[in-house]
């Protein structure tokens, strides 16, 4: 706990301290949106894709922020300590974009779950919370959660769920590798734990149930809609009425939720959005660790 305290301490510090680097490829003007939400960023792991996220946040803008969860990795950091220049160079740029005036809001996940002690606190113009109701400019209400609470393995087998983040962390090893000879022959990104994800019924009833799990209890809440991460598998779809978004995650999908002016949401996979040499700088980063 004592490293997870400093961790937070040295988060608060950078808000005084130096900004992150201007821009370096101007050609590429911002998208503008009203609300952004992303999460398990998972900083901290070799599996963050930090280069490609770093571009995300740099041509977009919005209103409010969300950080859904798994932002920083405690679990991975207390196992091996892991924090390459790129991932302090995300968190300056968080910190930068609240100074600048957008509304940054986190919500701490099971693996950043050392910064629930600070619910309800600010640390270099972020706000800390358990859980929000965000109005879409269109009047709905969406509850954002990161989604551990809904998790059976999270909640009744802890110990499980730390043999599966091993397993898990495995499996994006074996994706960077691969990646890394991908980018060599000028193909481009593609997520091997995603692909095996998808052919694993056992996994696709998981996702299922806990996507139905969360969509029930936003409706419990009178919400029309659940924003939430936790699950690594992008999604947006009417289950019982309630509109059930999921925002993915940055280390295999590269995935964020959008609200546009209008309130129309849709889900953007970053991955077709970045030039060619920004897809491959994250699999060279990742290799070399």
């Amino acid at each position: 706990m004592q490293r997870d305290d400093a961790f937070l301490r040295a988060w608060r510090d950078t808000a005084t301290r130096a900004l992150d680097p201007e821009d370096d490829d101007r050609g590429r003007p911002p998208l503008q949106f009203r609300t952004l939400w992303i999460s398990d960023l998972h900083l901290g792991t070799p599996g963050c894709q930090a280069r490609a996220l770093l571009d995300f946040l740099k041509h977009t803008e919005c209103e409010t922020l969300f950080l859904v969860g798994d932002i920083i990795d405690g679990w991975q950091l207390k196992r091996h300590w892991y924090w390459p220049q790129a991932h302090n160079d995300v968190i300056q740029k968080l910190l930068r974009k609240a100074r600048k005036g957008t509304r940054v809001i986190f919500i701490p996940g099971n693996h950043d779950e050392f910064a629930r002690k600070y619910l309800h606190h600010n640390f270099g113009g972020i706000d800390v919370a358990d859980e929000w109701i965000h109005e879409t400019a269109d009047g709905r209400k969406l509850w954002i959660i990161h989604g551990d609470l809904f998790d059976g393995v999270i909640q009744c087998a802890k110990w499980l769920a730390y043999v599966g983040d091993s397993l898990y962390e495995f499996t994006l090893k074996l994706n960077r590798h691969l990646n890394s000879l991908r980018a060599r022959m000028g193909l481009p990104y593609w997520s091997l734990s995603k692909y095996l994800k998808g052919k694993v019924k056992r996994a696709v009833s998981y996702v299922g149930d806990f996507e139905v799990a969360v969509a029930r209890e936003a409706s419990k809440r009178g919400a029309q809609g659940v924003v939430c991460g936790h699950i690594h598998h992008a999604e947006m779809r009417d289950i019982d009425g309630i509109l059930y978004c999921n925002d993915g995650d940055w280390v295999e999908s590269l995935t964020a939720l959008a609200e546009h002016a209008d309130g129309t949401l849709e889900i953007i996979d970053w991955a077709r959005h970045m030039p060619v040499p920004a897809k491959a700088a994250p699999q060279r980063e990742a290799v070399a660790a």
